[in-house]
């Protein structure tokens, strides 16, 4: 009975909470990892290591191109067919909507699927302690 007192109180408490959608936007492996300088900083990518997104609309082989960098440091891109809508929220100045991180670390993994970022929208409402 003690347990089923419990159950009941915690899905009072959840049928009370206010939906809130997931920040979740997408997640992929980084592409090109075993081309660039994620060597140099591959023992500080930790599970959570925030990394920043940078449209490269220049880039010669795919105009949607989005460069993953970890400290001024390029440790490869956003997979082509994930691209498009990051380089267009980029390319309008929409650098400050997303939060991007290292998801998972595998390094036994062949290079190409050692990392993987996952990127939410940012949340920018005022937390009510302020």
């Amino acid at each position: 009975m003690g347990v089923e007192f419990e159950a009941e109180e915690v899905f009072d408490s959840m049928r009370k909470q206010r939906f809130e959608p997931s920040r979740y936007f997408m997640d992929f492996h980084i592409a090109g990892f075993a081309y660039y300088d994620g060597l140099d900083v591959i023992d500080e990518l930790k599970l959570g290591t925030p990394v920043t997104l940078v449209s490269e609309p220049d880039n010669p082989h795919d105009a949607d191109a989005v460069a993953i960098y970890y400290k001024h440091k390029k440790l490869g891109y956003i997979p082509a067919g994930k691209n498009q809508l990051f380089t267009t929220f980029l390319y309008f100045g929409h650098t400050d909507i997303f939060e991007a991180r290292i998801q998972m670390a595998k390094m036994d993994n062949h290079p190409e699927r050692q990392f993987r970022v996952v990127v939410r929208v940012k949340d920018k409402r005022k937390s009510p302690q302020e």
